[in-house]
């Protein structure tokens, strides 16, 4: 009798485990005093779109080409990312307060070209969210090739694009804080997961310390190429109809903390833990690496992605639709908007691979950046002056010279 008894392995612990921690962290966010926090609620959305598809696909990327220095170029990053912050935090903080100033006509035409930048942007990051989406959806099985993938993404591009003129995003609007919830909790399980694995191989003798195999301009050139991997910050200064100037400021800084202390402790884990290939990566790496570590962690993050990427997508369609219908003043509507986001994803996704898209994106935010940054500046004193003069001075590098991945 004793005999036929099944054996609990470690790895049915293990699984255990991860269920909880995903299981905990998502009641945690769904808990009504995390749901009716304000300032929670208006970090969302930006911690929603920072910690996007970008997440699973910059590991990899930094620690084949930057070897142990990855969470050193991850700070880096990061500091970017804050420093674009601040000066999109002091528009926010002008503008609510009302300041008028000799420039005031100036800096309403700049706002203007930005905006239209910004609308250009989402369309592409559409593009990149929705042919992640077909790449992770096909990754676990039989059909996994860029062709297959590529169709799963043109089949999702018509199902938004009928939804949007279906008033579809309404509906969808209302899950949004499930999915970052359902999103989070698993990203939370992943770090745990790693963190684990590290500590075994710690144990052991054996944890990996990859060497760097890029030259210093490459470096450079590249870190601007994946600033799309940080982006999403800017979401907040789209929300003043929901939330005031200070809570806006606020949630801003608080997502982008809580994002690079999530990005900082996933790529420091992934570094030290796991061999990744020296050879050619795929955006889907991630997965076949964290099948080493459980075999239940690649189905967690697929599911994860598509949650994540579609969610992102509908939003990045959404706010490029009307952002499109209010620069055009009403030339486009908001459902015409839809189709011009569709077309020229269409266009990105058989034409150009993910990693080709990443760093057009990421020179399309750049644009957004450097022009935001700018009238920081135009309206600043002193040391934040230069500071901001020097953010749009460094997004502007980073628009010309971002590269991608393969070159």
């Amino acid at each position: 009798m004793c005999e036929n008894t099944p054996q609990i392995t470690f790895d049915d612990v293990f699984m255990l485990l991860l269920l909880s921690a995903v299981a905990v962290i998502f009641l945690i966010l769904m808990t009504r005093f995390m749901r009716r926090n304000v300032l929670w609620r208006a970090a969302v959305t930006p911690l929603a779109s920072i910690i996007g598809s970008g997440f699973l696909v910059l590991g990899p990327i930094l620690v084949h080409h930057f070897g142990v220095w990855a969470p050193w170029i991850m700070l880096v990053l990061c500091m970017l990312a804050w420093g674009f912050g601040s000066a999109l935090r002091a528009n926010i903080q002008r503008i609510g307060e009302g300041k008028k100033g000799a420039g005031q006509a100036a800096d309403s035409q700049l706002e203007n070209v930005s905006a239209w930048i910004l609308s250009v942007a989402y369309m592409i990051s559409v593009a990149y969210y929705l042919n992640l989406f077909g790449s992770f959806a096909v990754s676990l099985t039989q059909y996994d090739t860029q062709t297959t993938a590529r169709w799963v993404t043109t089949c999702v591009y018509l199902t938004i694009l009928v939804m949007g003129y279906w008033r579809g995003f309404r509906m969808l609007e209302s899950v949004e804080y499930q999915a970052v919830a359902i999103k989070l909790a698993v990203i939370g399980a992943l770090i745990f997961a790693l963190g684990e694995f590290t500590w075994g191989a710690a144990e052991d003798n054996a944890l990996v310390f990859p060497s760097a195999d890029i030259g210093h301009w490459e470096a450079l050139t590249l870190v601007f190429g994946l600033l799309i991997t940080v982006q999403g910050f800017e979401t907040s200064r789209y929300l003043g109809a929901s939330y005031t100037a200070v809570t806006r400021i606020r949630s801003m800084k608080l997502a982008q903390v809580v994002a690079a202390l999530i990005y900082l402790a996933y790529v420091i884990l992934l570094t030290y833990s796991l061999p990744v290939p020296k050879n050619d990566i795929s955006e889907t790496e991630i997965i076949s690496l964290m099948g080493q570590v459980s075999p239940f962690l690649p189905v967690l993050l697929v599911a994860a992605a598509l949650a994540a990427q579609f969610s992102a997508a509908i939003a990045d369609t959404g706010g490029a639709g009307g952002l499109l219908e209010e620069v055009s003043r009403k030339v486009f509507t908001e459902r015409q908007g839809y189709l011009v986001v569709c077309i020229v994803g269409l266009i990105l996704t058989w034409v150009a691979d993910v990693f080709t898209i990443i760093v057009i994106a990421s020179r399309a935010f750049a644009f957004y950046y450097a022009v935001q940054a700018y009238i920081a500046a135009h309206n600043a004193q002193g040391r934040e002056k230069v500071l901001f003069a020097s953010m749009s001075f460094t997004a502007l590098a980073a628009a010309l010279l971002g590269t991608s991945v393969e070159t």
